[in-house]
């Protein structure tokens, strides 16, 4: 039986949302149970065998400052879930709230791995191949030095061995350009970190990669920075939305367009299946002593169940002990490069 915690009340739409995403869970999955953790009050719509409500007395706002979140809101739902990861009461944790404060929470009750220095955020974005890329960091780390690149790297492959079945996924590095030269300092040493990792066996490296290699699905992984990884990110949402208006734009206006819109509805609608990100919520937190997901905040429930599914699936296929392996693998290689720093 897997056990995930689920902070109830985080997210845009709290328990109305997470609540039916819950109960669609469990019908999925009879192998798996449920801590819902939240304020009593507002959990009272779902009644399950295999849910347990796991009372917290405050709330974490999408807009609270970290040092709230981290210090003055310890009784919080998103905590609460966190804490019972911690007590091994569960192997997973859900939530849908604020990231900042989820990464920090995490990161002071759980601590990192032994070799990792900063945790990651990886989600898969989707590519033209109908499959999807795995991209990380996205958010949690502005600032990366060619050692923490390299941890991505490692991290994000044990992730993709255990998620899509692949024990050799391919990584590649976000660049201006697929040549060696190309890049700032920083891309520049990764590169060379990444390919001596490639030739040790404890990555299988493809090389540089630009922006649009993800979306073509040219490796299994792209590693970036935090604020290169968000933009992209971000840049993909606002495609799929763009694409979402452009059908109902269609239908609404004159005949012409309505022709047009007609005309091209079996490819738009194919495309806007394919690149819907509800499909692909639920990035791993990865580099924790634990497993936590971060869902979108605004995720409806479908998109939430999916973070859920996620969730379950790294419990499920062990993704913290193959991450602890594939560290291990590496330990060589990253203390020579923490050694040189």
């Amino acid at each position: 039986m897997i056990t995930i915690a689920v902070d109830c009340m985080g997210g845009d739409h709290g328990p109305r949302v997470t609540l039916a995403a819950c109960r669609n869970f469990l019908e999925s999955h009879p192998e798996a149970e449920l801590l819902l953790v939240g304020l009593p009050d507002s959990l009272t719509s779902l009644s399950h065998a295999r849910a347990r409500v796991v009372v917290a007395t405050e709330v974490v706002g999408m807009d609270d400052p970290v040092e709230v979140a981290l210090r003055k809101k310890k009784d919080s739902s998103m905590r609460v879930a966190i804490q019972q990861v911690k007590d091994g009461a569960a192997q997973a944790a859900v939530s849908a709230g604020n990231t900042g404060a989820l990464m920090a929470i995490a990161r002071y009750l759980l601590k990192t791995l032994d070799g990792i220095d900063r945790p990651a955020i990886a989600a898969l974005m989707p590519n033209a191949k109908g499959e999807a890329t795995t991209v990380l960091d996205l958010g949690a780390n502005v600032d990366c030095s060619a050692q923490h690149l390299l941890q991505f790297a490692v991290m994000g492959s044990a992730l993709v061995s255990v998620l899509q079945n692949d024990n050799n996924p391919s990584v590649g590095l976000l660049n201006i350009g697929e040549e060696v030269i190309k890049g700032n300092d920083t891309i520049k040493k990764a590169g060379e970190l990444l390919r001596s990792a490639g030739k040790s066996g404890d990555l299988n490296f493809f090389g540089n990669v630009e922006g649009n290699d993800i979306f073509k699905g040219t490796t299994d992984i792209v590693v970036c920075d935090g604020f290169v990884g968000n933009v992209a990110l971000k840049a993909s949402e606002g495609l799929a939305t763009m694409i979402i208006g452009f059908l109902k734009a269609g239908f609404s206006r004159n005949i012409f367009t309505k022709l047009a819109a007609i005309a091209a509805y079996p490819v738009l609608s194919s495309l806007k299946k394919r690149m819907d990100y509800r499909r692909y919520n639920g990035a791993a937190l990865l580099g924790l002593r634990g497993l936590v997901f971060k869902s979108h905040g605004s995720a409806d429930a479908f998109a939430f169940e999916q973070a859920l599914n996620r969730a379950y699936d790294a419990a499920h296929n062990k993704l913290l002990d193959r991450v602890q392996a594939r560290i291990a693998h590496a330990a060589p290689l990253l203390a020579g490069v923490a050694g040189a720093e």
